[in-house]
């Protein structure tokens, strides 16, 4: 088994801050990219930022700049630090990861159970 739990989200003032973790527990030998989705209401949930195991990041466009993606290898976590918050952030952030539990078998996609972010104007 793994799991994904999450933490850190809230309410937040339009221009705050709000910082997600993610821990990844379980059966794990090796986690390959990290990263965090959102998805809001009537949307489909897109990529917010991602993580490889050697620090590379990719992230959205609407995100550049204000949001800075992090993990911890020893710990098997991801964090998510969302500076200057727009409404439009407004959603529910999944966390993912890519994981290979045993020697010799794919990496497969687990998420988190979602946290929600709301951003007041």
């Amino acid at each position: 088994q793994v799991q994904l739990v999450e933490s850190g989200g809230g309410l937040v003032q339009a221009g705050g801050s709000l910082r997600l973790s993610c821990a990844a527990s379980g059966s794990i030998l090796t986690i390959n990219s990290m990263g965090w989705y959102r998805q809001a209401p009537g949307k489909q949930r897109e990529l917010v930022a991602s993580i490889t195991s050697g620090d590379s990041t990719n992230y959205a466009d609407s995100v550049k700049g204000r949001f800075t993606i992090s993990r911890d290898n020893a710990k098997n976590t991801v964090h998510l630090q969302m500076d200057s918050l727009k409404p439009e952030d407004t959603a529910v952030y999944y966390c993912n990861a890519i994981i290979s539990r045993f020697a010799g078998t794919y990496y497969n996609a687990y998420w988190g159970q979602g946290t929600q972010v709301t951003v007041s104007s």
